[in-house]
């Protein structure tokens, strides 16, 4: 099939990687794939003409292409597009004719016009909804992404396909009154041989981090340093213990690190924004432990990855990533006093070694029985000969 694929490749967040990952995967298996994003156009991508290069005389479109939209403001969070972003992602959808749209939301007015622009072009449209949420309600944050969810509701219910990525998540659309028809439950997945646990050939990568933590023990933070991820919480926990013997890494960046950063800390290292995939594996191999103290969630791409790498795994209830960790895959705390648990937690992990290698083991077993790259192609796959079973000819 030929996809055009609406979505976001910077800045870093869980959005692009889930982009990327899953149109690298549907390559492989042979599907094109034209992936469509707000980016300020260069001499080699955006509309082909305008590029410079000669029309195809036949009007067929290039091998994957990628088209990219102007904007005026674009973030980890929200994109705001140029006033003529609606026509030129109209007129390409034209010129590239795929079989199916698939919008991996950018939580952009343009997504509120998409039903009706697909409608009008006669292609299937399927879309992955992502924002953050606690079904609960415990706190300003959650309030504040319900509301997100209230805003979308009534675009979503026009989609021919909404996916979600836990049931716990469609319940909330259906409550706001999308009918569980429209709605997909495919979990996220991660490349189980690419997130593993080490091996020999990670040694090399292994030891140069092990001389940089100076061979302490490694409790891990992967993501965005910002209010939703309550950092906080866990900052506080840490201090109020200090796990001897043990270092706190925080692996990301975002709008809090400038206020949470409290100068030169000897067991807390803030390594910043890893754009190397294979850097950000090998430090996931090093952790014994992992810690997600959110207050809302999707389903945490950066949890399954160290599920799949075999790092003992502590996340909030938020979203669907307590129902990811239910059953002893890893220990589930309650968003409401995330210090409070966290405080008690982290000496029982530091004292306890065997606990953290069988909750590694657990977590590693769950990611393979549930969350693999694999697993989530071949539902998506199903879902597009559902929505477009025969190829458009051109």
């Amino acid at each position: 099939m030929h996809i055009a694929w609406l979505g976001k490749k910077s800045p870093f967040c869980g959005n692009v990687t889930y982009g990327l990952s899953t149109t690298e995967a549907l390559r492989l298996r042979g599907h094109s794939v034209s992936f469509i994003h707000f980016d300020t156009p260069t001499p080699s991508l955006g509309r082909p003409e305008a590029a410079g290069s000669e029309p195809n005389p036949l009007g067929l479109p290039q091998e994957n292409p990628e088209v990219t939209l102007p904007y005026l403001v674009k973030s980890q969070v929200y994109t705001i597009p140029s006033p003529g972003a609606q026509r030129e992602f109209r007129e390409s959808l034209e010129r590239l004719r795929p079989d199916l749209v698939h919008a991996s939301l950018t939580l952009s007015p343009l997504d509120f016009r998409l039903p009706d622009l697909c409608q009008q072009l006669g292609l299937p449209l399927v879309a992955t909804f992502h924002p953050p949420f606690d079904a609960g309600l415990r706190n300003l944050t959650a309030g504040t992404q319900q509301l997100t969810y209230q805003l979308y509701a009534p675009s979503l219910a026009k989609f021919d396909r909404v996916i979600v990525f836990s049931d716990l998540q469609a319940d909330v659309l259906v409550r706001l009154g999308v009918r569980r028809e429209r709605l997909a439950v495919i979990p996220n997945g991660v490349d189980t041989d690419t997130w593993a646990p080490a091996s020999p050939a990670s040694e090399p990568d292994l030891a140069q981090l092990r001389l940089r933590v100076r061979g302490r023990r490694v409790f891990l933070y992967m993501g965005r340093v910002a209010t939703e991820k309550n950092v906080e919480a866990l900052l506080k926990a840490w201090r109020l213990v200090r796990p001897q013997g043990c270092v706190l890494v925080i692996v990301g960046d975002g709008p809090l690190r400038p206020s949470l950063q409290n100068g030169t800390e000897a067991d807390v290292i803030w390594w910043g924004y890893e754009a190397s995939r294979a850097r950000r594996v090998a430090l996931l191999q090093l952790a014994e432990v992992f810690l997600l103290p959110s207050l809302v969630e999707g389903l945490s791409l950066a949890l399954l990855e160290a599920m799949a790498c075999g790092t003992a795994c502590v996340a909030t209830d938020a979203g669907a990533d307590g129902e990811v960790l239910e059953g002893g895959a890893g220990i589930v705390i309650s968003t409401q006093g995330v210090t409070t648990q966290l405080r008690t937690l982290l000496p029982v992990l530091r004292d306890q070694p065997v606990l953290t290698a069988e909750l590694g083991r657990r977590a590693r077993n769950r990611a393979l029985e549930r969350y693999t790259l694999t697993g989530n192609i071949d539902a998506l796959e199903r879902l597009y000969r559902e929505l477009s079973p025969q190829p458009v000819p051109v």
